[in-house]
């Protein structure tokens, strides 16, 4: 398959998440992504999403949240760009830790490492990229 990119740019406001959903529905849909990775992926890409807009840009709408897509062969790339100071994901606790279970946050990472098959962080100066990445 021929390489394809996909675009979306968002104010950090956590009502446009529907509108990462419909991005994502339509992305897959032109790429044939297996119907199967299809609730995984909107999960995983939600969540960056969401964290993206409340943790990193604290729903500040002069923030920007840019989505990035690529196919690459067999490899869907998905890039998150936030303009925040950026997490050290190794301090973010594990919500499979008996005392994490009851929180009603903190498993968005978790989620995503469960239904992408690579999951990486830049930490830039300008802001985080989260790099969703799932063999196609």
């Amino acid at each position: 398959m021929a390489e394809k990119n996909y675009y979306l740019e968002i104010e950090s406001d956590p009502n446009n998440l529907i509108t990462v959903e419909e991005f994502v529905n339509y992305f897959t849909v032109d790429l044939n992504i297996n119907p199967e990775k299809l609730s995984g992926l909107l999960l995983a890409v939600t969540e960056a999403t969401t964290n993206a807009i409340i943790h990193a840009n604290k729903c500040d709408i002069n923030k920007k949240v840019k989505i990035k897509v690529e196919l690459i062969k067999n490899q869907l790339m998905i890039h998150i760009f936030d303009e925040g100071k950026g997490f050290d994901p190794s301090k973010v606790p594990d919500p499979t830790e008996p005392e994490n279970l009851l929180k009603d946050s903190g498993r968005g990472l978790y989620l995503m490492k469960v239904y992408m098959d690579d999951l990486k962080y830049n930490v830039t100066t300008e802001g985080t990229e989260t790099i969703l990445i799932l063999n196609t």
